[in-house]
């Protein structure tokens, strides 16, 4: 029993059990990833329809096979300067749980890197300081080889952003 209050307390105070598998993707120079199950596919940058009086970083939606999904600019949200589209941008679409809802969300990134598998030991508690991207939203860092990847907490990323209301949307109408 004892064991299994230390192992809770340890997930609560940071990265201590976050091993596993992350897609990594780039955002100009600085690396990210993602937890792999909550990734729902990857998909070529398409036409995103507007919606008008939302936040900046909300880009609109898209239409995937019928399916609504609101499309999220990661630049915009973390502060970073926009950049120019390329073959390599993308959407990464993810599974969000809000607490009451689970529903689709795409995230613009600049290029989708690899799939990686970060053990528990090579992930460390996010810092203070050193990054465009808000602390609360960071799982850990991870290292790999020479780089370290910033981990991020992706329901966090997205809670309170709006785009639950915007799967409710009807785009035949």
């Amino acid at each position: 029993m004892a064991v299994l209050t230390q192992e809770a307390s340890s997930s609560r105070q940071g990265a201590a059990t976050k091993g596993g598998k992350y897609l990594t993707f780039a955002l100009g120079k600085e690396e990210y990833g993602l937890e792999i199950l909550k990734v729902r596919e990857i998909i070529g940058y398409m036409d995103i329809t507007a919606i008008p009086q939302t936040p900046s970083y909300v880009k609109g939606v898209i239409n995937l096979r019928g399916q609504v999904i609101p499309v999220i600019d990661l630049r915009a949200k973390f502060g970073m300067e926009g950049a120019d589209r390329t073959d390599e941008t993308c959407i990464i679409v993810v599974e969000i749980n809000n607490g009451k809802n689970r529903f689709s969300t795409g995230i613009v990134v600049d290029r989708v890197s690899e799939v990686l598998d970060i053990a528990d030991g090579n992930i460390k508690n996010s810092p203070e300081f050193g990054s465009s991207v808000n602390t609360q939203f960071i799982l850990g860092m991870g290292k790999v080889g020479d780089s370290v990847k910033i981990l991020l907490d992706i329901d966090k990323v997205l809670q309170n952003s709006g785009c639950e209301k915007l799967v409710d949307i009807d785009l035949e109408n």
